[in-house]
C-alpha cells in the first residue's frame, strides 16, 4: 500500500479541493497509485514523435525515480517499466547512470537522469499528479544491435529520433 509522504505534494497526498473534478486520466493514476503503487502512461507515436511510456506514482510510493522509455512497442515499454518497477517494489533500487542487464534478453539498457527542462514537453501527467516539479525521472536507454548507446562514437541508430536524449539540455540535443 503506498505510503503518504509529508511535505509531499502530490494529488494523494494534498487535498487541492478539486477532487470532484478528476477527469478519468486522473482517475485511473490514482487507483493504479492506491493499488500497485504506480501507474504506466503510454502514448503511442504520432508525426510529432516516437511514442514512449513513463511511470506515474513511483517517487509518491517508493521514493524512486519515475522511469521513461522511448522508441520501442508502448506495450513493450509498458511491460518493460513495471519489471522494473516490481524490481523498485522488491527493493532494487534504480539511480542515474546503472547499468541494467536484467531487463531486455541480450541486451543492456542504462538509465540517464532526464533534464528537468524536459518534464512539460513529455509528462504532462506526472506533473498534474504531482502538480508540480521536481520529482526525479530517469529514461531507460537501450542500445543498438550491436549493444552501443547514443552517446558512444561508433552506436549506429536507424531512426535516431526513437529515443529523444532527454539526458541532454535542450540547447544540447
Amino acid at each position: 500500500m503506498p505510503t503518504e509522504f509529508p511535505g509531499c505534494r502530490c494529488i494523494l497526498c494534498h487535498d487541492y479541493g478539486d477532487r470532484d473534478e478528476w477527469d478519468s486520466v486522473d482517475q485511473h493514476t490514482v487507483e493504479h497509485v492506491r493499488g500497485r503503487g504506480w501507474s504506466v502512461k503510454m502514448i503511442p507515436a504520432d508525426d510529432l514523435g516516437p511514442g514512449f511510456a513513463y511511470t506515474v506514482g513511483l517517487w509518491h510510493t517508493h521514493r524512486s525515480p519515475e522511469l521513461a522509455m522511448f522508441g520501442l512497442d508502448i506495450y513493450l515499454m509498458q511491460d518493460l517499466l513495471n519489471d522494473l518497477a516490481d524490481g523498485i517494489a522488491a527493493g532494487e533500487p534504480v539511480e542515474a547512470d546503472q547499468e541494467r542487464h536484467d531487463l531486455i534478453k541480450r541486451y543492456p539498457v542504462v538509465l540517464k537522469q532526464i533534464d528537468l527542462r524536459w518534464y512539460r514537453e513529455y509528462f504532462g501527467q506526472a506533473i498534474a499528479f504531482y502538480r508540480r516539479p521536481p520529482f526525479p525521472m530517469l529514461e531507460v536507454v537501450w542500445p543498438d544491435r550491436d549493444g552501443r548507446f547514443p552517446w558512444q562514437p561508433e552506436y549506429r541508430q536507424q531512426h535516431p529520433a526513437l529515443q529523444p536524449k532527454l539526458w541532454l539540455r535542450p540547447e544540447d540535443r
